[in-house]
């Protein structure tokens, strides 16, 4: 109780001494503020640019603690995988193939789906082989035309859970309600870019399927590839091709996103897999960023844990040497109260209960201007920018903004704390 009736005493007469000395606590703020918005800024920093490390793998493989699971294909791997992924939330199926858009019985502009721009160089064409490994051109002796060849992966529900893939324009795929006889496809950047550049008749034809179907593009999405890629509803693909053809080995074999959580499904899945016999396997890999890029988030951390100490370091000096000023101005008030008994430990905690409530506010100063500088960064920034889009403060940034406001109060204030806690009785007698 008596500890805690100093405390309160401590914190009372500082807050006091703060209200009687405006001048110098603005001063103490100034030189604060500055390091204090320095170790928020640096840490919002650090969360941003950790997100902008990662964006791209993220749009590739997916967030950090998805599970990414393989299935080797065989006769009976599609039924498998669909049957099991169905009525799932926190699983969903990728399978892929490549398709070819335009004019029929033509040789497909970038053949094998290679880059329109030319970045990738020519791939040639994807090659069909059977079982004892001989392969042949399925565009052998057909003319070039209006064409473009893309990578069609057919999806079971939204990706976006998994892959944060970022909308451009239109929308994204309704997965609600019946399947649609004409397939919607949300392209990505590099296939809407060849499609404005080429205009090819709205055909699209598969290895495989019992007949061409008329395609309808409803949205662009940025995922990173710069291959022509596009999206669409599983069910609405195999209206028009069985499910054996989609999972054909030749174009990869069936990819499935699933939840940290979501290890029933997974057991389930290696238990049906295993089930179909030793020539089926299945790989699974946790994603984890730290264990794709140990070094970059390693370093990245280690820099901008420098510049907060750093800018932490001149704060704390600032208000120390305000600190000491106020001190010496109030040698005769720190005697005159140790003169009626104020024990020492008061003083000390006087002095040092003014530096740590400087530090609170210009804490919460600093955080507020971090707040309104992040804020107006994305709305100026986010549509160049795609790491400030939709980004909102970092609660890492608050709380490291509170522990360096009251971190600097503590080191500003200890010196001047223990000189008061110092001064001798006999001091009073100059008054």
């Amino acid at each position: 109780m008596r500890l805690s009736g100093r405390f309160r005493a401590a914190l009372i007469i500082g807050g006091q001494g703060i209200r009687a000395r405006k001048l110098r606590t603005f001063l103490s703020m100034i030189s604060l503020f500055l390091g204090v918005l320095g170790v928020v800024a640096a840490q919002a920093g650090q969360v941003i640019a950790h997100r902008a490390l990662v964006a791209s793998t993220e749009l590739g493989m997916g967030v950090d603690g998805t599970q990414q699971i393989y299935v080797q294909s065989s006769e009976n791997t599609g039924s498998l995988v669909m049957e099991t992924v169905a009525g799932r939330d926190d699983a969903i199926a990728l399978l892929s193939t490549n398709a070819i858009i335009g004019e029929p019985n033509v040789r497909p502009i970038n053949e094998g789906g290679a880059p329109l721009d030319g970045s990738g160089g020519g791939w040639g064409p994807m090659m069909n082989c059977d079982s004892a490994g001989n392969c042949v051109d399925p565009n052998e002796g057909k003319p070039s035309g209006q064409a473009i060849e893309l990578r069609v992966t057919a999806l079971t529900g939204d990706v976006r859970q998994f892959r944060p893939l970022r909308m451009q324009s239109g929308q994204w795929l309704d997965f609600g309600g019946a399947p649609s006889m004409a397939p919607r496809l949300v392209l990505n950047e590099a296939a809407a870019a060849g499609f404005a550049m080429y205009q090819v008749p709205a055909e699209m034809r598969f290895q495989g399927a019992t007949a061409n179907s008329t395609p309808r593009f409803v949205g662009v999405v940025a995922d990173g590839n710069s291959s022509p890629q596009a999206y669409v509803r599983s069910d609405e693909l195999l209206n028009w091709m069985p499910i054996d053809a989609l999972t054909d080995p030749m174009y990869g074999t069936p990819e499935l996103l699933a939840a940290p959580t979501a290890t029933d499904f997974v057991e389930t899945l290696r238990k049906k897999v295993e089930a179909l016999g030793d020539e089926n396997s299945l790989y699974i890999n946790k994603i984890s960023m730290d264990d794709l890029m140990p070094g970059e988030i390693k370093m990245m951390r280690w820099v901008f844990l420098g510049v907060s100490i750093l800018v932490l370091l001149i704060g704390s000096a600032g208000i120390l040497n305000v600190g000491l000023a106020t001190v010496g101005e109030r040698i005769e008030e720190f005697a005159l109260r140790r003169a009626v008994g104020t024990p020492r430990l008061l003083l000390a905690g006087i002095v040092l209960a003014e530096t740590l409530l400087t530090g609170l506010l210009t804490a919460m100063a600093a955080i507020g201007a971090g707040i309104a500088g992040l804020a107006a960064a994305g709305r100026l920034f986010g549509d160049r920018e795609p790491m400030l889009q939709n980004v909102t403060f970092p609660w890492e940034a608050g709380v490291a903004g509170v522990a360096a406001g009251l971190i600097a109060g503590v080191l500003g204030g200890l010196v001047p704390a223990a000189r008061a806690a110092r001064i001798p009785i006999a001091t009073v007698m100059r008054a």
